[in-house]
């Protein structure tokens, strides 16, 4: 199993403690190997805004240097795992929060790949605030087809790890262990019923109101998926 993990933050605090523990976990299992690429530093331009990628080939990209490297590892990969501590804004990283951005062209209506339909993602975050933080991406990947997303977050009150007693860290290294064993042993199963809605309402709208001579239609009726469902 290929995994590709995205890291919010270049801070190698607490995040980055438990991810460390979740990956360290994993590669004991038959042919894991994993990519990691550290946020900003991987993609150090800000999405602009500018729709290029929505209304044309994701390489009009204008940081296309930057977000191909990253497209070729997602679609390489047969799991995924986003990474970020939960900020005060309540929300992910803004980091984070730039990636998803550059890749908002694998959203269902606009131009899916059909990999993306096989893969499973793990989201891992910590502070007071974690749900907050996990929510939001949880939908970016519903949007792009992800097959199933599992997360984990943990409530610290402390920005080192090593700070937690003993027993505390001994019960969030069992339970990161635990959840790596069981992401690597889960099966591909059906796409979410959010995502068949998505694939429908998606079609009828490029059919109607985006249409033939058009990048999106275009890219759809390329592919067949006006045809057959990509999942």
């Amino acid at each position: 199993m290929k995994i590709a993990v995205f890291h919010g933050s270049p801070r190698k605090g607490n995040t980055y403690t438990a991810t460390k523990i979740f990956l360290d976990e994993s590669i004991k299992y038959e042919n894991v190997k994993y990519s990691e690429f550290f946020l900003p530093t991987a993609l150090p331009e800000f999405c602009t805004g500018c729709q290029l990628c929505l209304g044309n080939p994701r390489e009009t990209c204008p940081h296309s240097q930057y977000v191909t490297p990253i497209y070729n590892a997602i679609i390489d990969a047969d799991a995924l795992i986003f990474t970020t501590p939960h900020y005060g804004a309540c929300s992910m990283s803004g980091s984070m929060k730039n990636l998803l951005d550059h890749l908002d062209f694998f959203t269902l209506n606009v131009s899916p790949r059909k990999e993306i339909f096989s893969k499973k993602a793990f989201i891992i975050t910590t502070a007071a605030g974690s749900t907050a933080a996990i929510k939001p991406i949880q939908k970016y990947l519903k949007n792009w087809g992800i097959n199933r997303i599992y997360s984990l977050g943990f409530r610290m009150f402390t920005n080192k790890w090593g700070a937690m007693s003993e027993s505390k860290q001994l019960k969030f290294e069992k339970r990161l262990k635990i959840a790596a064993y069981r992401f690597y042993k889960m099966p591909k199963k059906p796409p979410y019923l959010s995502t068949v809605f998505f694939y429908y309402i998606s079609k009828f709208i490029l059919k109607k109101y985006v249409g033939k001579g058009n990048y999106p239609y275009e890219y759809w009726e390329e592919n067949g998926y006006f045809d057959k469902r990509p999942f």
